[in-house]
């Protein structure tokens, strides 16, 4: 059995077979519960747009002043660069360096990475570098900290109101609104986007193989008095059977309503004590 036709669950390591998923079905795990995975066709749609609106708000929230002060007729805008760059001046570059990853170079490389291989799995073809892009998200995400800049700039407002007019700008609401936005797109999980390569992939070995069934049944033939393919002087042996059944994971669809989940066949098959 293919090791990548295989899934474990993460809370209580039984190994499933990994079937495919249609629609909004999910995959759980029979003996904790646990969900192993959830199909995403039905979510590329949705994640696409978010995606895509994300980056618009994104460069709104970059390219405007986030307050504007106003102390004793004195008025001061204040934007994310221009803060990086005050910090940067006060000898505070460390602190410059960790706010402009954390604020601007990973969310953006998260919506680029994410935008690069989900708009062409939706039109049926997988990118260059697909398996690299992917793990590049996973690696990124945890440290995108938009929503921690927001309750820090949020705070700031509410201290300086004592002090001086504060007037929120256009680039206070795109940080709002980027953080929801953010907050969904967090939400959908990328690992999934391997299900659907996988299926991508094989869609396109089929297409390549029914391509060349009639060619090669053709030319194998070579004719009435062509040379036969020599027998092999032993028949081949079977396939050892696996010690352990595999079973399948419970298999539940919103869209199926009071129907319960599919029951799996055989047990789960334990992985070893690590």
């Amino acid at each position: 059995m293919a090791q990548d036709k295989l899934i474990a669950c993460h809370d209580c390591d039984a190994l499933y077979r990994k079937p495919r998923l249609l629609g909004r079905q999910t995959a759980r795990c029979s003996r904790c519960g646990a969900t192993l995975y959830s199909s995403a066709a039905s979510q590329l749609d949705r994640i696409c747009a978010m995606a895509v609106a994300a980056l618009v708000t994104f460069i709104i929230a970059q390219s405007f002043p986030i307050v504007e002060l106003d102390a004793n007729g004195i008025t001061t805008q204040s934007s994310l660069f221009g803060a990086l760059i005050v910090l940067w001046h006060e000898d505070m570059e460390i602190v410059a360096v960790m706010v402009f990853c954390a604020t601007i170079l990973f969310p953006l490389t998260e919506l680029v990475a994410l935008l690069y291989v989900l708009l062409p799995v939706r039109r049926g073809y997988i990118p260059p570098g697909f398996n690299r892009v992917l793990r590049a998200i996973q690696f990124v995400r945890p440290w995108g900290m938009l929503e921690v800049f927001m309750l820090g700039v949020l705070i700031t407002i509410v201290k300086m109101v004592s002090l001086a007019r504060v007037i929120p700008e256009t680039a206070l609401f795109a940080f709002g609104a980027l953080t929801l936005m953010f907050t969904v797109v967090v939400t959908f999980d990328a690992r999934t986007l391997w299900d659907i390569a996988d299926a991508l992939r094989d869609a396109a070995s089929e297409a390549r193989e029914g391509g060349a069934g009639p060619s090669g049944r053709a030319g194998g033939a070579g004719g009435a008095g062509g040379p036969r393919a020599p027998s092999p002087p032993f028949p081949p042996s079977p396939p050892p059977a696996s010690p352990h059944p595999l079973a399948e994971p419970d298999i539940r669809d919103p869209a199926a309503g009071a129907q319960g989940p599919v029951p799996p066949h055989g047990d789960p098959l334990t992985k070893a004590p690590r």
